[in-house]
């Protein structure tokens, strides 16, 4: 299975700002923790260089991800959707048929899920329930609470 995720231009251009600042800023700045720390001795009972070394591997492991994420994500031209069916990036108000509340999501990416501020990753169980639905339909999505029925009221972009 492809391992591509399509964000919005400024989904992308986030995830490449923070690339940046971990090469950038962190990078060298774990660098030179490093350098001091080996200034000050002995290696082997040196807390600070240990720690400098934790703090680089860990660093280097999140660049490294970063890197694979942004190398497979693709930008979606939204001339070109259906605007009929939920796809990444629809905006979906819907209502719980048990209690009647609505609730609007946006479907986006998973490094772009922001809950509190109504941003659903696609590859949540709600997000892929939602999924090729149209406006009417019901969407019976399995929870770990059990089944949630959702009416779909209104798709947009």
């Amino acid at each position: 299975m492809s391992d591509v995720s399509y964000y919005s231009a400024e989904g992308l251009k986030k995830l490449k700002d923070e690339l940046e600042h971990l090469e950038q800023v962190e990078r060298p700045r774990v660098t030179q923790e490093i350098s001091d720390a080996r200034d000050k001795g002995d290696l082997s009972e040196n807390a600070e260089y240990h720690a400098a070394k934790e703090e680089q591997s860990l660093l280097e492991l999140k660049i490294a991800k970063l890197k694979n994420v942004v190398a497979k994500a693709r930008i979606i031209d939204e001339s070109q959707l259906d605007l009929s069916k939920i796809l990444i990036h629809s905006i979906v108000k819907l209502k719980n048929t048990a209690n009647n509340m609505e609730f609007t999501y946006t479907l986006v990416a998973d490094s772009e899920t922001d809950i509190r501020n109504g941003k659903l990753s696609v590859n949540s169980p709600i997000g892929k329930g939602l999924l090729g639905l149209s406006v009417g339909d019901i969407a019976e999505i399995q929870v770990p609470n059990g089944i949630m029925k959702f009416e779909i009221l209104e798709i947009s972009r």
